[in-house]
């Protein structure tokens, strides 16, 4: 299996990434070849841009479960690292895909992803937590009405998330 190497770069920027466990789980990532995967299937114009514009390899990700039966297990669930910088993403022209826009096209396409690599699975830091530390209380998540599958995190959001995924 290839080790995945990061590119360092002095401006380090930091994300939270949802994702639903039932198509890719922290688990599922740690399971790829390489232990990276494209995150494919990004359709709104904001998250598209921040992947497009400001990510960069070596970019923290914190690995965040959606969408789960039960809302506790809802939360941060792994660590990862932007692997890649953001080329197409080719499920936009699989009209038998879930994420097919007919209107893209490959000479001009509207959606991009980037490669994603594992670092490491945590205990999962549910919502109920978020909420509960006010060191995270401006984390974009937890806004009423944040639905972006893509957001940035705060440096001194980061360093305290660490914090608390140490803990035990």
């Amino acid at each position: 299996m290839d080790t995945l190497i990061f590119e360092p770069h002095s401006a380090l920027n930091y994300w939270l990434m949802k994702s639903e466990p039932a198509e890719c789980s922290i688990d599922d990532l740690a399971a790829a070849p390489g232990q990276s995967l494209p995150w494919t299937g990004v359709r709104n114009y904001q998250a598209r841009n921040f992947m497009r514009d400001q990510m960069q390899i070596g970019d923290g990700v914190l690995f965040y479960h959606s969408s789960c039966p039960s809302p506790e297990q809802i939360g941060i669930a792994g660590l990862a690292r932007v692997a890649g910088t953001a080329y197409t993403d080719a499920s936009q022209f699989d009209a038998s895909g879930p994420y097919f826009d007919a209107k893209s096209k490959p000479e001009s396409p509207r959606w991009v992803h980037v490669d994603i690599g594992f670092v490491r699975k945590t205990r999962l830091l549910n919502r109920a937590a978020l909420r509960a530390d006010p060191a995270l209380q401006s984390m974009l998540v937890l806004q009423p009405g944040s639905r972006l599958s893509i957001t940035p995190v705060s440096p001194g959001e980061w360093a305290r998330l660490q914090q608390l995924l140490q803990q035990d």
